[in-house]
């Protein structure tokens, strides 16, 4: 019996023993053979995934709304350094000189906030508008961001156009006219109480398309010209407390009855082609004009007028010979009437340039 025990101990033994082997080689890695990938690394851990800077805006657009043109807008962009290392902003960059920065916060700790003021002087044109400004920032992730601001800007009173410019000839200075308007965008009716100019070539007429909201003003030159350019301001003065007074800038600028071009004509040397400049003139004034009955005084030369556009403008051909010279000690002029009172006859001065001096022989 006690040999029985014995043996049936033993028998316990190895297989036990044998059961703990085959687990513990099922429990060891094999080593990776040929072909076979070698398991990846392990991540590392997260705080070294935060150890750089990230930012964070509460808001990349401020809305001013309604505003007037001129009245200043004053926000500040307030941001967070939501990452694990030292946020720098490197660069704050506006993108006209109507918007200006403040000291904004160079550097934030992580979990602190900064801010970037800026300021929009309100000076735009009319209607909506929109202001970038464009920070740089060591966030790896987000180097640039763009800001901006933006609403609607309005006058209490517009006027369009603010300029009236006049181009005049001594035929066109009473057909000559300019419409402004002006648009009452406040709530309180407006009244326009006088037209003044601080020049007499200048008259304004006021007309109200809507009474309180919308008028005309009609400004024309009058006569006698002045001897040159000119110019002045209309002030207008109303009833609003907003815009007591309004101004509108006039010029006029005088220009030729009959525009030619080129004023004269400069032919090469002669050689033994044949030349055909063209001379273009254009009526600026109000009276049609027609050109007739032209003249030069050189032998051989052809002359041909073509309306383009009856009234308004025309071309003069010029048809030189071959080996075309001008005659030596006398001026050379094209003559056209014009069928005006001034200018009655267009005088074009005709020039040709001399051959070049023959080359030594060697």
């Amino acid at each position: 019996m006690k040999q029985a025990r014995g043996i049936a101990l033993i028998l316990a033994l190895g297989t036990g023993l044998g059961v703990g082997a085959l687990s513990s080689q099922a429990n060891t890695p094999s080593p990776a053979g040929p072909g076979v990938p070698a398991p990846p690394e392990p991540s590392p851990p997260a705080a070294e995934a935060l150890a750089v800077p990230k930012i964070e805006f509460a808001t990349t657009v401020y809305d001013f709304g309604r505003r007037k043109v001129g009245e200043p807008v004053t926000c500040e962009f307030v941001f967070t350094n939501t990452g694990g290392a030292v946020l720098q902003i490197t660069g704050v960059q506006v993108g006209c000189g109507c918007t200006t920065t403040g000291n904004w916060t160079r550097e934030v700790p992580p979990g602190q906030t900064g801010v970037i003021p800026v300021q929009f002087n309100g000076v735009a044109p009319p209607g909506f508008v929109a202001k970038p400004i464009t920070i740089t920032c060591n966030d790896p992730a987000r180097s640039t961001i763009m800001l901006q601001i933006r609403g609607t800007l309005w006058k209490p009173i517009e006027v369009t156009p603010q300029f009236a410019v006049f181009n005049v000839t001594a035929d066109s200075v009473s057909n000559a006219t300019t419409v402004v308007r002006v648009i009452n965008n406040e709530e309180e009716p407006l009244a326009i109480l006088s037209a003044e100019c601080n020049n007499p070539f200048f008259r304004a007429t006021i007309l109200t398309n809507q009474p309180g909201k919308e008028f005309e003003v009609h400004i024309r030159p009058v006569p006698p010209l002045p001897g040159d350019n000119t110019g002045g301001v209309i002030t207008l003065k109303t009833t609003s407390t907003n815009a007591p007074s309004l101004s509108i800038n006039c010029a006029a600028i005088l220009v030729p009855t009959l525009a030619v071009s080129p004023p004269n004509v400069i032919l090469p040397p002669p050689n033994t082609n044949q030349l055909r400049p063209v001379i273009y003139v254009r009526n600026n004034g109000a009276t049609p004009f027609k050109l007739s009955d032209p003249q030069i005084n050189a032998p051989g030369v052809e002359v041909q007028i073509n309306e383009v556009e009856p009234g308004k403008f025309a071309t003069v051909m010029l048809t030189f010979p071959p080996e075309f010279t001008l005659p030596q000690g006398q001026g050379v002029h094209l003559k056209v009437k014009t069928g005006l009172a001034n200018p009655a006859e267009l005088d074009v001065p005709v020039f040709q340039r001399p051959a070049a001096p023959p080359q030594a022989a060697n």
